[in-house]
């Protein structure tokens, strides 16, 4: 076995996971971030442009209505199918980046998994990828009516003061954590979806209150890093607008101010396309954790190999 090698098929406790979790992360960051870019670079191309589209809608509507400078009635519908244009781009883009990095994140463990450390290629990463990218739609697809129940659940827990909206947050990590489960489980173990969902289910079930907590602990770890990256680029933001209001900038018609404005908007959607592949990661753990717990499998092949 290679000492940089992470063994993840281990049945640990809730304080184990955590520490696995940020050693996985600070010895895969690296590599992971350089796979994220490479098969992500057009799509980071398409969210720049739509958060240009985004801004320059925005601050042009905002501006407009304010009637800070002369604009007409075309203007005004210009900027709103900006707003209109980006948006909807967004959607789209958003979608295929979830069911991309969703698979990306998730394809970097397995291999990880099987090649007993980071010693793989990146191709083999999309190979896999390429291999289950129907069920991945499928999967997708699929998590549509799941949510829509969930948004159902959440409406009618809304009527409930304080338990209900406790009620809604271990719905939602309940929820997470068996997506993440069943996605691992369709790759790792190549399940068709269904089934995939059926064994996430079980496990996830099974360790109802270890995966919601996991899910949240590491959940909230995640954002607060993610924030402490994303204060840099709000200060400069924070301190160009404090500034422009100031010195009664005009910011529609500043190309400065939609240049710092694109890039920090950009910055931010790349950072929760990015978050949504480091939460995988918690999942995958906490699969193959679940899965060895209930299986033994990795147990059983050292007991049998210390017996030959």
């Amino acid at each position: 076995m290679k000492q940089d090698y992470i063994e993840l098929k281990v049945n640990r406790d809730f304080g184990d996971i955590i520490s696995v979790y940020f050693d996985f992360f600070k010895q895969n960051i690296k590599k992971f971030t350089n796979i994220f870019i490479n098969y992500n670079g057009i799509f980071l191309i398409a969210l720049l442009i739509i958060s240009y589209l985004l801004v320059s809608g925005f601050i042009g509507l905002i501006t407009a209505t304010r009637g800070s400078y002369n604009s007409s009635v075309i203007a005004d519908e210009s900027y709103l199918i900006y707003l209109i244009i980006g948006g909807t781009l967004f959607f789209v883009v958003f979608l295929v980046l979830a069911a991309l990095n969703y698979g990306l994140s998730t394809s970097y463990m397995v291999n990880y998994e099987n090649s007993k450390g980071n010693n793989f290629e990146k191709q083999v990463v999309w190979k896999l990828i390429k291999q289950k990218f129907g069920s991945i739609i499928l999967f997708i697809l699929l998590l549509i009516p799941i949510y829509i129940v969930f948004f159902i659940i959440s409406m009618i827990l809304a009527f409930i003061p304080l338990l209900g909206a406790l009620a809604q947050y271990v719905i939602s990590f309940f929820i997470g954590a068996w997506v993440g489960v069943s996605f691992f489980s369709m790759l790792y173990e190549n399940r068709d979806v269904t089934n995939a969902y059926g064994e996430g289910w079980k496990l996830v079930t099974k360790n109802f209150w270890k995966s919601i907590g996991v899910n949240f602990i590491l959940g909230l770890l995640i954002g607060l890093l993610l924030m402490i990256v994303l204060m840099i680029p709000g200060i400069i933001v924070g301190i160009y607008t404090f500034h422009a209001v100031q010195t009664d900038v005009i910011i529609a018609e500043s190309v400065f101010a939609k240049v710092v404005y694109t890039f920090g908007t950009c910055l931010i959607l790349i950072t929760m396309v990015y978050s949504q592949c480091l939460s995988q990661f918690i999942n995958g753990i906490l699969f193959f954790n679940l899965h060895e717990k209930e299986y033994n499998i990795n147990t059983r092949s050292k007991i049998e190999q210390i017996g030959q």
